[in-house]
């Protein structure tokens, strides 16, 4: 392990075996599969999106490595058809589904390689296994410093991967991105065995395989988490915000667009926070265009949406706008539980602090120990009694794993009992 960190250290600036050929084509597909058949051991993978561009999530570009198969850079968008994706991934799939899988915070790319039909059954996880470990950085630019002693350059991470065709230098970064994974997951691993924290990785990784197969919740008022909206204190005022939320979310469907680049939320919440208890009247037309987000050219290009929102939000009867403050539903925050919930407030007294101290025992952050909502729903109102069996069944319910309630099970048995 390289102890240097920072501007000494050399630059990766190209791979090792040059950069390849974008994979776009059924000829180039079939090159590719028959590389990574020819390859031996686990598969190094990296997605790139275009999440600050583009409406939808998905891969525009897929990177993988193999030992004796080199990189392989694989442009999903060339595939697209009446078939879709996951059946132009097929063949693909068939072939890694089985192989261990390294990436680099897994949780972010797996939706995406789950959209096109590659769902793994084992993985490595660099940064996860950065986190247990206690490393003070586990961004991939970090633990490759730390481990292998050189730097690789990310000042590509935030472009527009929508973009085609593809710049060389955006390639060169994408190719880089995997370069070192199998080394990295090679020094980790001793790392885990030495620590005597291989097992916990292992259930941590076993659980992110199955965590891709769990539909995602979406919030049905997804429109109140509009950057800003806390400063709306009126009905009236949120229905201008919601009723513009909606619009420019359906602008940003039908355009493939970020909604952020076709208005952005400070415009709107700045807006809607014009209509206050002193002056209840909607904002006028005037009052919009001195907004500075309404001036951009995006945003100007819809302005007769904008216009007519605001009309129609001015027809809306009193019954038919938001409350300001939605009834609380679920699990409040622990600060407010001393009122709410006195008992709840001294488990979560008693409990808390010695979570955290054990984590830092370990030598992890807390919430690797436990997620914050699991050990929230376990001391808001434990059920059953208070036994290690017993907390580990709730813990269990919550997706705690098992080494995870090995350790907090026993612990909060001892403080509370």
């Amino acid at each position: 392990m390289s102890d240097d960190t920072g501007a000494d250290l050399p630059v990766l600036a190209e791979p090792a075996d040059g950069l390849p050929e974008v994979v776009d084509s059924a000829q180039a597909r079939r090159k590719a599969l028959d590389a990574l058949a020819a390859g031996s051991g686990p598969i190094a993978i990296d997605v790139e999106r275009a999440q600050s561009y583009r409406y939808f999530s998905k891969a525009y570009l897929v990177q993988l490595r193999r030992a004796g198969s080199g990189t392989l850079l694989i442009d999903p968008t060339a595939f697209e058809s009446a078939a879709g994706e996951v059946a132009q991934f097929a063949a693909l799939r068939d072939l890694i589904h089985d192989q261990e899988w390294i990436l680099h915070a897994a949780s972010q790319d797996l939706p995406n390689l789950v959209s096109l039909g590659l769902q793994p059954e084992r993985l490595f996880d660099t940064e996860l296994a950065g986190r247990l470990l206690g490393l003070p950085k586990v961004s991939l630019g970090a633990m490759v410093e730390r481990y292998c002693g050189v730097r690789l350059l990310k000042e590509h991470s935030a472009v527009d991967w929508s973009k085609r065709p593809i710049p060389r230098e955006w390639l060169v970064y994408a190719a880089l991105d995997v370069e070192l994974l199998h080394a990295l997951r090679e020094e980790l691993a001793v790392d885990l065995a030495a620590a005597g924290k291989q097992e916990w990785a292992r259930q941590e990784f076993d659980w992110l395989c199955r965590w891709t197969l769990a539909p995602p919740t979406e919030r049905p008022d997804r429109w109140r988490r509009t950057a800003g909206s806390h400063k709306v204190h009126t009905s009236r005022g949120l229905a201008l915000v919601r009723e513009l939320w909606l619009a420019r979310d359906r602008i940003a469907f039908e355009t493939d667009r970020a909604p952020g680049r076709v208005l952005p939320d400070a415009a709107i919440t700045e807006l809607a926070s014009k209509v206050t208890k002193q002056q209840p009247q909607l904002p006028t037309a005037a009052d919009m265009r001195r907004v500075d987000g309404f001036k951009r050219r995006q945003a100007r290009e819809y302005q007769s949406v904008w216009l007519d929102t605001l009309e129609q939000v001015s027809r809306l009867t009193p019954d038919e706008l938001p409350p300001v403050r939605l009834p609380s539903s679920g699990i409040p925050a622990p600060r407010n539980w001393e009122r709410v919930n006195p008992d709840a407030w001294q488990r979560w007294s008693l409990v808390r602090p010695a979570v955290v101290a054990l984590a830092d025992e370990l030598n992890l952050p807390v919430e690797n120990l436990i997620s914050p909502d699991a050990l929230r729903q376990l001391l808001w109102q434990p059920d059953g009694p208070l036994t290690v069996d017993a907390i580990s069944e709730q813990l269990a319910n919550l997706s705690v794993r098992p080494w995870q309630r090995e350790l907090v099970a026993p612990l909060v048995v001892e403080l509370l009992g």
